[in-house]
């Protein structure tokens, strides 16, 4: 279902037409038109320039915040890949374990001790 909102970044009317919520897009907006400002404010250039540099100063925040996830993703798999390689460890101790005790028993004369009392 596609909502559509209304928008205004730097004193100018934009309707946005998105399956995302009315909120988001508000909030997708303010961003935008925080940004476009600061740089209207700080730059002193005019509103073309203005939302050129904002498309560049937010081009560069996606790629940023990309290259963060995927060393995030990267992360977790050797997280995980570790993991893995200690359960299987745990394993092959566990049965490591399991034929020590075997000879062990087998060794002993096969039964565990009894106490009489």
């Amino acid at each position: 279902m596609e909502n559509r909102v209304v928008i205004s970044i730097c004193g100018e009317d934009y309707t946005l037409i998105a399956e995302e919520s009315s909120s988001y897009m508000q909030k997708v907006g303010s961003y935008v038109g925080d940004k476009m400002t600061g740089i209207l404010q700080g730059a002193h250039v005019g509103r073309t320039d203005a939302a050129v540099l904002t498309a560049v100063n937010v081009t560069d925040e996606l790629f940023k915040a990309q290259s963060s996830a995927e060393q995030l993703r990267t992360q977790i798999k050797q997280y995980v890949d570790e993991l893995n390689r200690s359960k299987n460890e745990a394993s092959e101790l566990k049965r490591e374990v399991f034929r020590l005790q075997q000879r062990l028993n087998k060794n002993s004369g096969g039964g565990s001790p009894t106490r009489n009392g």
